[in-house]
């Protein structure tokens, strides 16, 4: 059986691992190998750097204050809300709504929107591979108000089964919340046309994009969705800031979700009014500096180009799911035919925890667990899995220190 770095290593389409520092570093004369991206994205340099340089120069209240710092703060704030308004191809600016992350975003429909319109014998449709964020809020919700959840099932590859969606489908239907990508599996979920047929049904539909948005183009009035959700650390962004776009009208309906500081228009201890969207959802101090790092982390999405991002880490997939099927032992988890940058896999007789622990002395850095996904694990019959999640700063040297650590773990444990 041939070593991997035997294989053929084909042209990428970038070579971009110097523009992110902390990947330029080592651990005792042992370089990093990053394969945690499906957890958090590094960060490119302009990021870090437009951070500290506004914290030095230009850091100030946005929306609050007359002076030059206030109104240049404001000035990047509702910068960056017009950015991935274009980014995603929105209506409106007003229809970007600044949370905290993906499990903000969704926790806000659901409180929100879910709140007011969902009612005893209601039902919510999920799929078998969400996150634990794109579950949790609908099982509160619905226990609150009774209505009911069912779950569209995946095949062996971990792909949903349209047709055993379409049967879920019906009148009773109010919401259909699924993701793009599958944070667990990789697996790219027909979204267009599941958004398609909520809307025959009229349900309304919730993607979390968590994983895609920095993978792949997403056009929100192509997909039709009502709602996408996604966090800035998982687009090379910092922590701390997400997005939920709404649809303007769906939006103009929903109650605020948290009460405080710059939601409202007039508040009196008889009666507040409140702002329109998106102001409505975004009670007291934001994330400012935050917001500024996501408008540079859209700006650098734009400059590397998401076609090339996409293009290279599809090439890291093909070589990476070619490498990890000759290590010895190795089951893949997740082989749906449309896939994203993860390779999940378990490895005959070996803890997935141990996996991690032993691989990250040889300098790789992968996720191990049931990754927030612990449906998706018990449909497959594992409790865990190991996961190596790609980047566009991943080349093929992160792939083949890989396969030889896992090939170095199996033959310890055999």
């Amino acid at each position: 059986m041939p070593d991997a770095t035997t294989l053929p290593h084909p042209k990428l389409a970038l070579d971009i691992k110097g523009e992110f520092p902390v990947l330029n570093r080592d651990f005792g004369g042992t370089p990093l190998h990053y394969l945690d991206s499906a957890a958090t994205t590094q960060k490119p340099v302009a990021v870090i750097d437009a951070m500290d340089r506004f914290y030095r120069e230009s850091y100030g209240t946005v929306r609050r204050g007359v002076y030059r710092l206030s109104e240049k703060a404001t000035a990047a704030y509702e910068g960056t809300r017009k950015k991935v308004a274009a980014l995603i191809n929105a209506s409106s600016d007003k229809e970007i709504i600044y949370t905290s992350g993906t499990t903000q975003s969704i926790n806000l429909v659901a409180y929100s929107w879910g709140g007011k319109f969902l009612k005893a014998g209601d039902e919510i449709i999920l799929s078998q591979i969400e996150h634990h964020a794109n579950i949790v809020p609908w099982q509160i919700i619905a226990e609150r108000v009774g209505a009911i959840l069912k779950v569209i099932p995946v095949d062996d590859t971990g792909t949903l089964i349209l047709d055993e969606y379409k049967k879920l489908l019906s009148e009773k239907t109010r919401l259909v919340a699924v993701n793009h990508i599958s944070n667990a599996l990789g697996t790219i979920n027909p979204v267009k046309e599941i958004a398609r047929l909520a809307h025959q049904a009229g349900a309304l539909v919730l993607i979390d994009g968590a994983q895609s948005i920095a993978h792949t183009q997403v056009d929100v009035r192509d997909l039709d969705a009502d709602f996408y959700a996604f966090s800035g650390h998982k687009m090379f962004g910092p922590t701390g800031i997400g997005i939920l776009y709404g649809k303007l009208a769906i939006l103009e309906s929903m109650p605020p979700y948290q009460g405080g500081g710059d939601m409202i228009m007039r508040v009196t201890f008889a009666k507040t009014t409140y702002q329109a969207p998106p102001h409505r959802f975004e009670a007291g101090t934001p994330p400012i500096a935050e917001v500024v790092g996501l408008g540079v982390a859209v700006d650098w999405l734009h400059m590397t180009g998401l076609d090339k991002i996409a293009a290279h880490e599809h090439a890291l997939l093909d070589y990476g799911t070619a490498v990890l099927q000759q290590v010895p032992g190795l089951k893949l988890i997740g082989t749906a035919r449309e896939k994203a940058g993860i390779l999940s896999f378990t490895l005959e007789g070996v803890h997935p925890h141990d996996i991690g622990t032993l691989l990250d002395e040889d300098g790789i850095a992968i996720r191990a667990g049931h990754h927030c996904a612990q449906p998706t694990m018990d449909r497959f019959g594992v409790p865990a899995t190991a996961r190596a999640s790609l980047g566009p700063y991943n080349d093929y040297s992160d792939l083949d220190a890989l396969a030889k650590g896992l090939r170095r773990v199996g033959e310890m444990f055999r």
